[in-house]
């Protein structure tokens, strides 16, 4: 997308606690001789948007999945909400995963269900978040926060891309996750719906009040979505900092993403 599109997120678009939600220290993951993160942390804060940028194959989307334990980091601490997520039985990690929303790279919607079946799905799974709420109302209202509340009755096949991302999204938000992890949530979409999917995000970080991480290789996302940005290489926190800052960086290795 071209530079100078929409202004960039240079303030807080939420008071911001100083609490942190995630907590990442001297995280380690390797398959093989691989190692992917070597040594990784970070600090996510209530209220904020984070954003991770690194080369394909830095270790992004290794990272999201051992946040939430589709992947077993080998050493390290990982805090989730105050709970450490290597010592969590299966129960207390399908709760805790109830308070962490994932919008997966692909959208991963059933194929099979029609919109409406979708967003049931999480509540069937967790009816203790409905909290006395009337199902059918949940559902539209949420549809309503993406815009697409037309849409309930469609099956995936009959959405556009940009529409099955909005709909995965309404799917994360139905719980009301305090943390909304994004993998590449612009990735293979045109300049017009990313754009349309950006300003998505900063709508649900405003009226959900979810802090997000963020890992994207656009670096216009970046701009105008982060708070604060962390790049990573060599599988760690190499720099952190606002856009911004990192921007102005004589760090050759970060300056490389700003070109």
């Amino acid at each position: 997308m071209a530079s100078g599109t929409r202004k960039p997120n240079t303030k807080h678009r939420t008071a911001v606690a100083m609490e942190s939600l995630i907590h990442i220290e001297d995280l380690y993951k390797s398959f093989g001789e691989q190692q992917v993160l070597n040594g990784f942390s970070l600090d996510l804060y209530g209220g904020e948007n984070l954003v991770i940028v690194g080369k394909s194959g830095s270790g992004k989307s290794v990272l999201l999945k051992c946040i939430v334990r589709l992947l077993e980091p080998d050493s390290g601490v990982l805090e989730v909400l105050g709970q450490p997520i290597p010592q969590l039985n299966q129960y207390e990690m399908d709760r805790l995963r109830t308070e962490v929303g994932f919008l997966f790279q692909g959208s991963a919607l059933y194929d099979s269900m029609t919109v409406r079946e979708n967003l049931e799905f999480p509540l069937r799974r967790h009816p203790e978040k409905m909290k006395g709420q009337d199902v059918e109302s949940l559902i539209v209202e949420t549809l309503e926060s993406v815009g697409l509340a037309h849409t309930i009755g469609l099956m995936p096949e009959e959405l556009s891309g940009g529409m099955q991302r909005r709909v995965a999204l309404a799917r994360t938000l139905i719980l009301r996750p305090k943390i909304i992890l994004y993998d590449e949530p612009t990735s293979g979409l045109d300049p017009i719906t990313a754009k349309e999917i950006i300003e998505l995000m900063l709508k649900v970080q405003r009226r959900y009040q979810a802090s997000a991480l963020i890992i994207t290789h656009d670096m216009d996302c970046a701009r105008v979505i982060s708070n604060r940005m962390i790049i990573l290489i060599d599988g760690r926190n190499h720099a952190e900092g606002t856009y911004a800052e990192l921007s102005k960086s004589t760090d050759p290795r970060v300056q490389a993403f700003f070109k």
